[in-house]
């Protein structure tokens, strides 16, 4: 089996995103800052380390990393204050990667892991927490304990997003995340959880601050790191946070995942005390761990073009790694020079916890551009290294990576300090074309916790669009309702292709906008009415959406006997209604009939359900049958014998109070309001032949009806389901001054694609605060889940 990389977000050096980060490895930008003295001594470098002659003043940083959206994950601010940055970057990466892949951890079912670490040394704590916190205060303690303590890293993100899989800390030094990834892979083939987030973050502090080199130790005597280079001499301190959500790959092939790459073995071992010293590197131990992965992966070496390796730029190092692959690779193929070499390092420095899944996103990203980026500052090898007679060489340019009779295939190193070591085979992604849809309208939602986050989400958005018009609109939409958390501030639009939604982003007033309080959703009343005249509908709703067309086929099948008339031909035919046997009303009040309780049973379809229902004429019928009062065969029999007594003078109503004797009637399951008596109806009458008897004649009492809704209720929505929206415009006139929600469904226009109107009303039905069930709307149609820009944090500075 293999394991599908769905997700990726990180925040490196030079990069705040996956985006930026690319463009700069693939380029060759080396993101290590060299600072000013000015720098140096604002950040608390004194000026005696500064005249030291061995001090460099450079380090691969990240920017504001004391700012954090803490009201976004229900952080107080002394809450945030108190939190290590580490654990805060580290949740808003788990929330990017999760919206990356299009996934809302708030309504996903499948149990989603966690598996991560974060920097060895916690900095911030020991120098800017406990100088100002009483440690002798038991309250105290315990919060430094939650923000700052390793053992919380994953749990607390759990509880923040709702992760209900294995969630765990890993610590195994600059090995730490790659490991991470290993053991998340692990756990989704034991089916310990459906998904699983991995990675690692470091940051240490002083941020801006520079390090002393010391010969024989780890890092540049310059601030660059040379990695396989005959002047290697270490690397340079680096922060970054790097996250990867995984699934397995038949799984996300089924879900339609947009998949990165995948991962086809993985092996961790540690080096034992068979070396020279704790923190010396084992060739034999390296060599079993990359054996062990090919095998697992099942592959050949020979079909491994590119190795991301640990590469920490030290003479020792980089020949021992070397060494343990050139072992494992010759085991099975004496080729020579086929396989490429690299070190993120080189770009971005020493990421410690974070290194490894850095240098798997570096690769995961290569595979998928088929491309291999150049690994920096390489001019002559290390004497210690053979390349020569190797598999492999040093790639120091931008290459295209060129198909062959296998997948690409590529591989990742990653070695700790104390001898654990991981390695990782890569395989390209398997392609998947999005289809055709079936649609051609689409709803885009966007919702944020503030207007101004909601305003960056458009323009977000917009500038997406405008620079991948290739995108399918499917899939964007279905992207956005399924695959985000849904937020008090909301907007809406329609729209039919890349360009109409470009433009819509770029005329505001054109977008709907709302917000509304949670704890209010309103109270929602399905309104069906009886039509007089004839409807002939456009046909878009019936090709496109089984649940429509299911029931319209259904009940035009029912009454073909009845009416000696196929209903549909009618509708969208535009034949006449002619009948030998029953009146043009009858057939206009039965079009009227299974039209509303087509449609209703499609917003049904779509987890829109009514709480209260009301009717008027036939449409009393319908509501009736969606509350359950009666069956829908039922209500059409008691239909058509009402019409039979209605349109005959002479006749009496011995059939249809036969037939109603015959009906099974039960107390509704809605609130039901009857426009036959202006108020609310007591479920034990309606549940009675008597009632429908006396609505037989009755005259409606439509004002009065609507003058109940807001003494009722404080908030309701009011949809009309009628062919005319007729009852839309009485409620528009009855509730002039009042502030109910009036919407209509809008299926009456020949013109009109009925499938548009009906995404309009469900976006403002949406916009209200009104559950849709999405998912439901795509039960018959594949799509895919696009990668799209995630969530603008609104970020301010929390910091002791």
């Amino acid at each position: 089996e293999g394991i599908a990389i769905i997700g990726i977000a990180g925040r490196f050096p030079g990069a705040e995103n996956i985006e930026q980060f690319w463009q700069n490895i693939k380029h060759g930008v080396e993101s290590v800052t060299f600072f000013s003295d000015e720098e140096l001594l604002d950040s608390g470098v004194t000026t005696e380390q500064l005249q030291q002659p061995n001090y460099v003043k450079a380090k691969a940083s990240l920017d504001k990393v004391e700012y954090f959206d803490a009201a976004f994950f229900g952080f107080t601010p002394e809450e945030a204050a108190i939190t290590d940055p580490q654990q805060r970057l580290f949740l808003e990466c788990a929330w990017e990667a999760l919206e990356s892949a299009g996934y809302n951890p708030k309504t996903c079912e499948s149990p989603i892991g966690l598996y991560g670490g974060m920097g060895g040394t916690n900095t911030y704590l020991l120098r800017h927490l406990l100088p100002q916190f009483d440690l002798d205060n038991p309250e105290h303690n315990y919060k430094l304990m939650l923000g700052n303590d390793k053992d919380f890293l994953c749990t607390r993100i759990s509880h923040k997003l709702n992760l209900t899989g294995p969630s765990m800390t890993i610590q195994t030094a600059c090995s730490t995340s790659l490991v991470a990834v290993s053991m998340a892979c692990q756990a989704l083939l034991d089916y310990q959880c459906d998904m699983a987030l991995a990675g690692g973050v470091s940051i240490s502090f002083p941020h801006k601050t520079g390090y002393l080199y010391q010969q024989g130790m780890i890092f540049s005597p310059d601030g660059h790191c040379r990695t396989f280079d005959a002047d290697a001499c270490g690397t340079v301190p680096g922060n970054g946070a790097g996250i990867v959500l995984l699934k397995r790959l038949d799984n996300a092939i089924e879900c339609g995942d947009t998949i990165y790459a995948v991962i086809r073995g993985t092996a961790v071992n540690n080096d034992g005390a068979h070396k020279m010293s704790y923190t010396t590197p084992s060739v034999t131990a390296q060599t079993q761990a990359i054996s062990e992965a090919i095998a697992i992966a099942d592959i050949l070496p020979e079909t491994i073009r590119y190795v991301e390796t640990h590469g920490t730029a030290t003479i020792l190092g980089d020949s021992i790694e070397v060494a343990a692959l050139t072992q494992a690779y010759r085991s099975e193929t004496q080729a020579k020079n086929y396989c490429a070499l690299g070190s993120v390092k080189t770009n971005i420095g020493y990421l410690e916890t974070a290194a490894g899944v850095a240098g798997l996103i570096k690769t995961v990203l290569a595979l998928k551009n088929k491309q291999i980026p150049p690994s920096l500052h390489f001019k002559q090898p290390n004497p210690k290294i053979d390349f020569a007679n190797s598999p492999f060489y040093v790639n120091t340019d931008l290459q295209d990576w060129p198909a062959h009779d296998t997948p690409r295939r590529a591989a990742v190193n990653a070695f700790g300090v104390g001898g654990t070591n991981a390695h990782i085979i890569l395989e390209q992604a398997p392609d998947i074309i999005s289809p055709e849809g079936k649609h051609s309208h689409h709803l885009i939602i966007l919702s944020a916790r503030s207007q101004s986050a909601l305003q960056q989400k458009q323009q977000q958005l917009l500038e997406y669009l405008i620079e991948h018009p290739e995108l399918n609109l499917n899939d964007i939409a279905y992207t956005l309702q399924i695959g985000r958390v849904e937020f008090d501030y909301r907007s809406c639009f329609v729209c039919e292709s890349i360009e109409h939604a470009i433009t819509q982003l770029k005329e505001p007033e054109y977008i709907e906008h709302y917000e509304f309080a949670t704890e209010k959703s309103p109270i929602l009343v399905f309104m069906f009415d009886e039509s007089n005249q004839l409807t002939c509908m456009d046909s878009t709703l019936y090709e496109t959406e089984s649940v429509f067309r299911e029931t319209i086929d259904y009940c035009s099948h029912f009454l073909l006997s009845h009416l000696q008339i196929d209903l549909r031909e009618v509708l969208y035919a535009h034949k006449q209604p002619q009948s030998n046997h029953v009146s043009n009303k009858t057939i206009i009040h039965a079009i009227s009939f299974v039209v509303q309780y087509a449609v209703a049973k499609l917003w049904m379809s779509w987890g829109v359900y009514p709480q209260a229902v009301m009717g008027r004429g036939i449409g009393e019928y319908v509501a009736a049958c969606i509350a359950d009062v009666f069956s829908l065969e039922e209500a059409l029999l008691l239909f058509i014998e009402r019409h039979y007594f209605m349109e005959q003078e002479t006749a009496d109503c011995a059939l249809f109070e036969q037939t109603l004797s015959d009906t099974e009637f039960y107390p509704p399951k809605l609130l039901y309001l009857s426009a036959s008596t202006g108020n609310w109806v007591d479920p034990q009458v309606i549940a009675h032949s008597n009632y429908w008897q006396k609505q037989l004649m009755a005259q409606d009492n439509i004002q009065a009806t609507f003058t109940q809704l807001p003494q009722s209720f404080d908030n309701i929505t009011l949809l009309d389901i009628s062919l005319q929206n007729t009852l839309y415009l009485l409620a528009k006139q009855y509730l002039a001054t009042q502030e109910q929600q009036i919407l209509a469904t809008l299926i009456d226009s020949n013109e009109t694609d009925n499938s548009g109107a009906m995404l309009h009303t469900l976006g403002q039905l949406w916009l209200q605060g009104i559950h849709i069930d999405w998912k439901k709307m795509y039960l018959n149609e594949t799509r895919l889940r696009i990668p799209l820009p995630t969530y603008p944090f609104e970020r301010k500075r929390y910091w002791f």
